[in-house]
């Protein structure tokens, strides 16, 4: 057997070609044999299918490049929720952008890794030339802005909590709203701090006057976490006072933007994140409202000297006498040590669309769910929980039940017609659509509202 081609070098591309025609027709073919936005059977019948279609997964002869690539992508395919699908509108899993998907294959033939300059020499400046365009972004008048690339939300809320406690000691204590992520509490306990004080969060925000309540009765360095696009009902805190009940109380403010964030892009839309450059650190994530292929967080300081409590130092990767002679040192750029160039595809769509066109993208979606809330107002079947602020809007059969609610959600999915989330809401369970399709239409959305009326048992 001849030794396998690389995807790099001279001759990469040409031995990449081949290989992306059937890559590319095992794409539409799962996508045509799945023709709906996942699997029908539920779990088992996908696991089965899967099971055989793969068979043995380590043979003892290969079978070639173009049989693998055709069944297991093909295979890969059927099998996928497609967050493409107009009807795939479960959770802030977006449908990524062409350009974005083939600038992340460049990434992966080159396969640099931004743990040393001499592994990843352009892609380093690049990175810092993005990173730090859009952390001005979020800072607009601040002298040294920056921002670290990271997996996402979870991980950039767990650097800030890593950042401040690095600034403040161990007694640092985290207050958030009950509406806050899940992460900041996995964060606190995993950096060995206090467990975080929760403050009420009525109808999806803050309770500003029992966090004023709660900051007065604290003593020592305090962590607050506000967020601009929770996980539930897509809601905004009021960020410019919460920032002023910080500045009262003398307490580090962080913002949770990873849905919200790219707001920043939308003349129309970005004062909804008035205060946002009041925080110490701001989470960002550019694989939610920002189309993106897994993975594009970023977690944005104030000032890049906040960052220094991350230096670190490897003497294979950056000694002092390399980093003295002007070789970049790039393990204080994140808490991992091998780590892709995510920052490409990112490059590539600031580039391709412009601040306008990835403004235009967030105003289509939200205007999208502005859509299917007055689809659902008007429906004698079907109750709103509130408009949306950003692009999820949760829903209910009139007069369910929450068991038929969740059956209802769970019948969708089964079927492989409709993928919709949950989330409890004023002590109800609601259906949550997490509308991040720019292409979905009126025609999509009124078959979705049919869909959960006619699969509804009271």
């Amino acid at each position: 057997m001849s030794t396998p081609p690389l995807a790099g070098g001279p001759e990469g591309p040409e031995a990449l070609r081949p290989l992306l025609d059937t890559v590319l027709d095992a794409l539409h073919h799962g996508a045509v044999t799945r023709s709906g936005p996942l699997p029908a059977g539920g779990p088992d019948a996908v696991a089965a299918h899967v099971r055989g279609a793969v068979g043995d997964v380590l043979p003892d002869t290969g079978t070639g490049a173009d049989e693998a690539l055709r069944t297991l992508i093909g295979t890969f395919a059927h099998g996928a929720a497609d967050p493409a699908h107009p009807h795939c509108a479960a959770h802030l899993h977006t449908p990524p952008l062409a350009l974005a998907a083939a600038a992340d294959l460049a990434a992966s033939a080159l396969n640099p890794s931004l743990d040393s300059w001499d592994q990843a020499p352009a892609a380093s400046v690049l990175e810092q030339l993005v990173t730090r365009a859009l952390a001005s972004e979020t800072y607009p008048t601040a002298p040294r802005p920056d921002a670290l690339v990271t997996t996402g939300g979870t991980e950039s809320n767990q650097l800030a909590l890593l950042l401040a406690r690095e600034h403040h000691g161990p007694t640092l204590q985290t207050v958030c709203g009950a509406n806050t992520h899940h992460s900041i509490r996995r964060a606190a306990w995993l950096l060995g701090l206090p467990e975080p004080v929760t403050v009420p969060a009525p109808g999806g925000t803050i309770d500003l006057t029992a966090l004023a309540a709660v900051l007065t009765d604290l003593r020592g360095p305090l962590f607050v976490t506000a967020t601009a696009g929770t996980t539930d009902t897509g809601s905004i805190d009021p960020l410019a006072d919460i920032a002023d009940l910080c500045d009262t109380h003398g307490a580090t403010l962080h913002i949770d933007a990873a849905y919200g964030g790219p707001l920043l892009f939308s003349a129309a839309r970005r004062h909804l994140l008035t205060g946002l450059d009041r925080a110490r650190t701001v989470t960002l994530d550019l694989h939610k409202l920002g189309w993106q292929p897994v993975a594009a967080g970023l977690l944005a300081v104030s000032d890049t000297a906040q960052l220094a409590a991350l230096g670190h130092t490897a003497d294979y990767l950056n000694p002092d006498d390399d980093t003295h002679a002007g070789i970049p040192d790039l393990l204080g750029r994140s808490p991992r040590t091998t780590r892709r160039p995510d920052i490409l595809k990112v490059a590539v769509t600031l580039r391709a669309l412009g601040r306008t066109g990835l403004g235009t993208l967030v105003d289509r979606v939200c205007t999208t769910a502005d859509h299917l809330a007055d689809l659902i107002e008007k429906s004698p079947h079907l109750q709103l929980h509130q408009r949306p602020t950003l692009t999820t809007v949760l829903f209910r059969p009139t007069d369910a039940t929450d068991h038929a609610v969740a059956a209802t959600r769970r019948a969708l999915l089964t079927q492989g017609h409709a993928v919709l989330g949950r989330a409890r809401a004023d002590g109800r369970l609601w259906l949550k659509a997490t509308l991040l399709n720019p292409h979905t239409t009126p025609d999509d959305l009124a078959h979705l509202t049919a869909l959960v009326e006619g699969s509804t048992t009271r």
